[in-house]
């Protein structure tokens, strides 16, 4: 059984999202229709026809209460309705021109509700918000599925968010002080100052509009690249992105023609090894050090390219 103060606190946020969504009004979204009718307004404009027995089944209503709401929307010229012939007992619904007007109004308020929210908040902020709503998704729904992951190129902002997520994780997961975050942001901005787009890259994972991954690039000299700031976001973890983004690195140093790809990391860091190892990379030197406060093995790892 979860902690009291868990449930209260789950129970807590509940009451303030509801309120601040304006769930409880009589008219939502100032329509002429509560939540409940206007999610089944969504539902119907969502689909090329849909049964009454999946809207009864998807959104959890009771039947009678449905045909009430069904009842009042072909009143209104919202919908219409057509025998369903995989359940004689069921009707297929279809939104009507006047319904999809409706519809569409609907969408449009919602989202101009949501973005009026937004424009109060800072920058980055939005973004946060929308991770913890993913989180608390994937977490608590079984059937959800998380937001596909793209890999693109980076732009402003993106490399104060690596600065950012790299010195916050290695401070509460491995207990590294302000000198792990300032290499960070040495070699982040020395990689941005100079950057040289024939000869170096930065590549950004994002999932759901948010950033979840990176690594970079750098020109070594001498026909040696490295490969800088590998990092996966908890939140991510487990969709494979840590190895998608080595091999990109990878392919960019072969078709730029460099002759050898190296980096930096530490002993702990066993899943960022795991993927260095089975990319082809060796160990060429270890030493021990406190560059960061506890004690650790930094490592040098070499592919060959």
């Amino acid at each position: 059984m979860p902690d009291t103060a868990l449930i209260e606190t789950a129970r807590d946020f509940n009451r303030f999202y509801t309120n601040f969504l304006g769930l409880l009004n009589k008219a939502y979204l100032d329509s002429p229709y509560t939540l409940t009718g206007a999610r089944i307004l969504f539902e119907i404009g969502s689909h090329d026809g849909i049964s009454a027995t999946a809207l009864v089944r998807d959104l959890h209503l009771d039947p009678a209460y449905l045909s009430r709401i069904l009842k009042r929307f072909r009143a209104e010229g919202l919908i219409e309705t057509s025998p369903d012939p995989a359940d004689l007992r069921s009707q297929i619904i279809t939104v009507t021109e006047r319904g999809y007007t409706q519809f569409e109004e609907l969408g449009r308020r919602a989202n101009a509700q949501i973005a009026a929210r937004f424009d109060n908040l800072a920058t980055g902020e939005p973004q946060a918000v929308v991770s913890a709503m993913d989180t608390i998704r994937t977490l608590l729904d079984p059937a959800a599925k998380p937001a596909p992951a793209v890999i693109r190129a980076h732009r402003a902002g993106d490399i104060g968010w690596i600065v950012q997520s790299q010195g916050r994780f290695y401070a509460e997961e491995y207990g590294w002080d302000l000198r792990f975050e300032a290499l960070v942001a040495e070699v982040a901005g020395k990689f941005l100052a100079n950057f040289d787009p024939e000869k170096e890259y930065c590549w950004i994972a994002e999932r759901g509009g948010v950033n979840v991954g990176s690594v970079l690039v750098a020109n070594g000299g001498d026909g040696v690249a490295k490969l800088r700031l590998l990092y996966v976001d908890k939140a991510a973890r487990g969709l494979g992105l840590g190895k998608l983004l080595v091999d990109e690195c990878i392919r960019f140093c072969r078709q730029k023609g460099y002759r050898e790809l190296s980096l930096w990391t530490n002993d702990m860091l066993e899943t960022a090894r795991a993927i260095y190892i089975k990319a082809g990379f060796r160990l060429v030197s270890e030493e021990r050090h406190r560059m960061f406060g506890p004690e650790a093995t930094g490592q040098t790892w070499v592919l060959t390219l």
